[in-house]
C-alpha cells in the first residue's frame, strides 16, 4: 500500500508540473500579445503577475525541500 500512496503523491507532483507550465506559458504568451499591441501599462501588470507566480512557486519548492530535510533529520 505505501507504494500506492507514493505513486499517487509522484502523480500529483507530475500534473502540477503540467499545470505550472501551461501557467508560465500563458503568461509568456499574453506578454508577447501586449507588447505586439503596445499596451505597456497591462504588459507592465501581466510582467508583475508572472514575476509573482514564479516567486511563489520557488517559495513553495523550498518550503517543501526544508520540511523534507527536517523530516529526513528526525526520522
Amino acid at each position: 500500500m505505501g507504494q500506492a500512496v507514493h505513486k499517487k503523491a509522484i502523480d500529483a507532483e507530475e500534473r502540477n508540473i503540467i499545470l505550472i507550465d501551461k501557467i508560465y506559458k500563458s503568461f509568456e504568451a499574453l506578454e508577447e500579445t501586449l507588447g505586439k499591441l503596445q499596451l505597456e501599462e497591462p504588459l507592465f501588470i501581466t510582467y508583475m503577475a508572472k514575476k509573482s507566480f514564479a516567486d511563489s512557486v520557488f517559495a513553495q519548492i523550498q518550503h517543501h525541500h526544508e520540511k523534507t530535510k527536517i523530516e529526513k533529520f528526525m526520522n
